[in-house]
């Protein structure tokens, strides 16, 4: 089990790096869990996700992958772009009211955001993340480094298991504030918190797309 620990920290620390620092996931998963946690949490799943495929590539063929996302890079950047402007500018734009209630009964076996809405939720996120290919680049560049060492199937196992937890566990953290924040502010300060984070949003996409030296 030893051998096998180093690999794991490996990862952890990786997971770490590609997940802490704030980016327009980061800011989006915030807001979705001040408006609903159980759908964050689904959220911080569909991302950690991501996080564990490209890691698991990585480990297998980082040379391929260095390789032939490379060149594309600068179109993957645009798409990315694009679907984050559209997601920042739909969060902008003023919400219609809500349309007045039914007579329907609720089910009440029915848990609020489970079901489809998570599913819909993990595979939103999924695609999100999936489309920004700093990550895939950067578990590239870190398994090429390692060479040899983590093509060994256990060792490379255990390094793609601690990307996963490391990532998992801070989404989870990410979730956990925003659920307090959102349930300890004023619906003033929620609304300019949305606006902000919006904002982060498209100044993120604009810098993927024209990145700055």
């Amino acid at each position: 089990m030893s051998e096998l620990l180093a690999p794991a920290l490996s990862g952890a620390a990786a997971g770490l790096g590609v997940a802490m620092p704030m980016g327009a996931m980061s800011v989006l998963l915030l807001q979705e869990a001040v408006r609903e946690r159980r759908a964050a949490v689904a959220a911080a799943a569909g991302v950690a996700a991501v996080d564990l495929g490209y890691a698991a590539l990585a480990t297998a063929l980082g040379p391929w992958v260095a390789t032939h996302v490379t060149p594309a890079e600068a179109w993957i950047r645009l798409a990315a772009s694009a679907i984050l402007l559209t997601i920042a500018t739909r969060g902008l734009l003023p919400t219609r009211p809500a349309p007045p209630p039914t007579n329907a009964a609720p089910d009440a076996n029915a848990a609020p955001g489970a079901g489809a809405g998570a599913g819909r939720t993990f595979a939103r996120y999924v695609g999100l993340t999936a489309v920004n290919p700093t990550t895939a680049l950067y578990f590239a560049a870190l398994t090429t480094a390692q060479g040899a060492a983590l093509r060994a199937g256990a060792a490379g196992a255990a390094f793609v298991t601690g990307v996963a937890l490391a990532s998992l566990l801070w989404q989870q953290a990410l979730v956990a504030l925003g659920a307090l924040a959102g349930s300890r502010i004023s619906p003033a300060a929620r609304t300019w918190t949305f606006r902000l984070g919006y904002g982060l949003v498209a100044a993120y996409a604009v810098k993927i797309a024209f990145p700055l030296p």
